[in-house]
């Protein structure tokens, strides 16, 4: 294939977009993995089952741009719930039992994921964005001179959520809170700090922002059955490459997950999987806790 460096730099904004969404999906997984140090292999469930919240919501009000801002609400609100109830009535009860976590969270999601395939069958559903942010862009050096609003949008939305999150954790008193609860649980529990409640909240704004992401991936791209398993492996990949509790970690491995992804299946589709994962392989292999990370 010849290079044509138009299609290179339209690939490479495909990249940074699912980059985006996959950072926003890993955000609430680093929060939930990387900080609390909580195994859940539910979160891909959480995205997907917030995607088809937020679309069943956004069709009952019309398809407007106000059912659309009700869907993104509600799927955040909603998965919110969802992971509080998780950690209160399950994860609660086995803290430090990896196993045991990653088990009951993979049975959870199997359930999750086969109740939505009966609910919304096979079909794959797509939002109808708002009208301020449907069209396109005029963007030079791109395919068609434009680009999808949605797309920019999105990256929008990332680096919103990324510099809120670096400022709950590191410029607020509950940041600094969850901070001291995750290096030294029972010195914070002797000073009279409630840490159990404290990751409470933490977990339900790490699924709210798995349901948040379902109804932004469901604009930008569609939403199917299957996508559970696809964005819980591609949140692993990301905080193992950017390293486990790192926002800034996140960002970066999301950024290379995604075009890493963009780039292997435009130019070596049959292979694209392993430009992946040799991403992975290769950080492990020279920085075992991932190129923001520090030992757990």
């Amino acid at each position: 294939m010849a290079f044509d460096p138009v299609q290179f730099v339209t690939v490479g904004l495909n990249g940074l977009t699912q980059a985006a969404l996959y950072f926003i999906v890993a955000s609430g997984f680093t929060l939930i993995f990387g900080l609390m140090r909580t195994v859940n292999m539910a979160h891909g469930a959480l995205y997907l089952f917030g995607a088809y919240l937020g679309y069943s919501v956004g069709k009952a009000a019309g398809g407007s741009a106000e059912g659309w801002l009700l869907a993104c609400i509600v799927a955040f609100v909603g998965m919110a719930l969802v992971g509080l109830l998780m950690q209160r009535l399950l994860l609660g009860w086995m803290p430090g039992q990896d196993l045991r976590q990653a088990l009951v969270t993979i049975a959870l999601s199997i359930i999750i994921a086969d109740l939505l395939l009966m609910q919304y069958g096979g079909i794959t559903y797509q939002f109808s964005p708002p009208e301020a942010i449907s069209g396109g862009v005029e963007i030079p050096f791109v395919v068609g001179g434009t680009y999808s609003t949605v797309r920019l949008f999105l990256v929008g939305a990332a680096v919103a959520i990324g510099a809120a999150l670096w400022l709950l954790l590191n410029r607020t008193k509950l940041g600094m809170i969850i901070r001291a609860g995750i290096d030294d649980r029972a010195m914070l529990s002797a000073l009279g700090v409630d840490v159990p409640r404290i990751f409470l909240l933490v977990f339900a704004l790490g699924a709210g922002l798995a349901g948040f992401a379902g109804v932004m991936g469901g604009t930008a791209l569609s939403i199917s059955p299957g996508e559970d398993a696809r964005y819980l492996l591609s949140s692993l990949v990301v905080v193992i490459v950017g390293g486990m509790g790192s926002l800034g970690g996140a960002a970066i491995g999301a950024v290379f997950v995604g075009l890493a992804e963009q780039y292997g299946l435009f130019y070596w589709p049959f292979y694209a999987p392993l430009v992946t994962f040799s991403i992975m392989a290769a950080v492990l292999a020279l920085r075992p806790h991932g190129l923001r990370g520090r030992p757990a």
